[in-house]
């Protein structure tokens, strides 16, 4: 895997995050704030599963 190809898959999940944030201000913060109101568990779990689901992901298309 070529540096240049790590920085394109970067900038493309840069592009996805900001699209909430820029499209829909307000949504995003009332979002935010429900998740800073989530028990630290329930974080951790989300957190764990979206890295594993990356991780397949890559496994998959690599």
């Amino acid at each position: 895997m070529s540096f240049q190809l790590v920085m394109l898959v970067l900038a493309v999940v840069l592009i996805i995050e900001g699209i909430g944030p820029l499209l829909f201000p307000n949504r995003w913060q009332a979002y935010l704030r429900e998740i800073s109101n989530q028990n630290q568990r329930v974080l951790q779990r989300l957190g764990g599963a979206l890295v594993t689901a990356g991780v397949v992901l890559l496994i998959i298309f690599s």
